[in-house]
C-alpha cells in the first residue's frame, strides 16, 4: 500500500495540472472585473517573417526517464508538421528539434518520486539555420526554458484523448515515451533570407527611362501653302505647328516655282518659330536642239575677172 500511495500522489499532482491549465482561462473570463487588454496589432504581417507564436508540432523521438535523465542532457524531437513562411516549407516535416533536460531527480528513498523537467530549445529550419521554440505560446513571463513538463501533459489531452494519461510512474520514477507529440511555439520574429529556401529575387524592375520633352516647331512661309518636310517626311503644309523629338532636324519648305528653303537646327525642348522666305525660282536657259548640226551655205565662187583689153600695135 506504502509503494502505491506516491504513484497515487504524483498522478493525482499530474492530473490536478492539467485541470488548472485547462480551467485558468474560463475563471478569468467568468470573474469579475478583469485588466482591458491591449488590442492586437491590425496590420499585415512583415514579409518574409516566421511569426512569434507560430505552432509547431514536435514528436519525441526517444523514451526519457528520470531514472538515466542528465540536465543539460538534449532530448531529440521530430517535426510532425512542416511550417510555411510566403508559402514556402521553411520547417519541413521530418526536421530536427531539440529539447533540453532541465531538472532531473531520480527516485529517491522514503517512497519519494522521481522529478523530470524539459525546456524545448529550437527547431533546426531547411537552411540549416535555427529556429528558437519555447513551451507556451504566451512568451510573458516564461520564455522557452519554461518546464515543459505541464505543457506535455496538458496537450496529450489535444493528441490522444482516447488514450490514458501518458506521463506514466514506474517505480516512482518519471518516464514520458518515445512516440510522444506536443505543440511548441516560435520564439520571437524570426526573419528569413527566402533565397536560402530556393526562392529566387524579385526581378529589379528596369531603370524608369525620364519622359522626353518633345519640341513646337511653328513653321510658316512667304508665300504661305508651301509644304514642309522633317528629315525627308511630308509633315504638312505653311503655317503649322509640328511636334518633333529633341535632336538634330532638317526643315525643308518647297513651293512649286520657289527655290527650296532649308535649315537644319538642335532642337531641345520649348518652341520655335521658323520663318521661310521663298524666292522665285531662276528659270532654267533653253536646252539646244536635238540631231546634227546645219551645214553651213558654201561661198559663192569669187566674180571672174573681165578680159585684158587686147595690146594695140605701136604707133595707132
Amino acid at each position: 500500500m506504502r509503494n502505491v500511495l506516491p504513484a497515487i500522489l504524483s498522478l493525482s499532482l499530474c492530473a490536478s495540472l492539467v485541470a488548472q491549465q485547462s480551467t485558468a482561462p474560463a475563471a478569468s473570463s467568468s470573474g469579475g472585473a478583469t485588466e482591458p487588454q491591449a488590442a492586437a496589432p491590425t496590420g499585415p504581417p512583415p514579409p518574409h517573417t516566421l511569426l512569434d507564436g507560430t505552432p509547431v508540432k514536435l514528436r519525441l523521438s526517444q523514451t526519457i526517464s528520470s531514472a538515466d535523465a542528465k540536465v543539460g542532457q538534449e532530448i531529440p524531437f521530430e517535426v510532425v508538421e512542416e511550417t510555411k513562411v510566403d508559402n514556402v516549407a521553411v520547417l519541413p516535416k521530418g526536421a530536427t528539434a531539440i529539447g533540453v533536460v532541465t531538472e532531473c531527480n531520480p527516485k529517491k528513498s522514503m517512497g519519494r518520486a522521481g522529478k523530470l523537467n524539459l525546456s524545448i530549445s529550437y527547431a533546426r529550419l531547411a537552411d540549416n539555420e535555427k529556429a528558437a521554440l519555447r513551451a507556451t505560446q504566451d512568451n510573458k513571463g516564461g520564455g522557452h526554458v519554461g518546464a515543459m513538463t505541464g505543457a506535455i501533459v496538458a496537450t496529450s489531452i489535444v493528441f490522444f484523448p482516447a488514450a490514458p494519461l501518458f506521463l506514466f510512474v514506474k517505480g516512482k520514477d518519471i518516464t514520458i515515451p518515445q512516440g510522444t507529440e506536443i505543440t511548441a511555439f516560435v520564439e520571437g520574429d524570426m526573419h528569413l533570407n527566402m533565397a536560402n529556401f530556393g526562392v529566387a529575387p524579385p526581378l529589379a524592375a528596369p531603370p524608369t527611362q525620364p519622359a522626353v520633352a518633345e519640341s513646337s516647331l511653328v513653321i510658316d512661309s512667304t508665300p504661305p501653302g508651301a509644304d514642309i518636310e522633317i528629315d525627308g517626311a511630308f509633315v504638312g503644309n505653311t503655317p503649322s505647328t509640328v511636334t518633333v523629338a529633341p535632336g538634330i532636324r532638317e526643315v525643308t519648305v518647297k513651293k512649286k516655282g520657289f527655290a527650296d528653303w532649308t535649315r537644319k537646327l538642335n532642337v531641345t525642348g520649348g518652341s520655335i518659330h521658323l520663318t521661310a522666305e521663298l524666292e522665285a525660282a531662276v528659270p532654267a536657259p533653253a536646252p539646244a536642239p536635238s540631231g546634227p548640226e546645219p551645214t553651213p551655205p558654201a561661198a559663192a565662187p569669187p566674180a571672174s575677172a573681165p578680159p585684158a583689153p587686147a595690146p594695140q600695135p605701136p604707133g595707132q
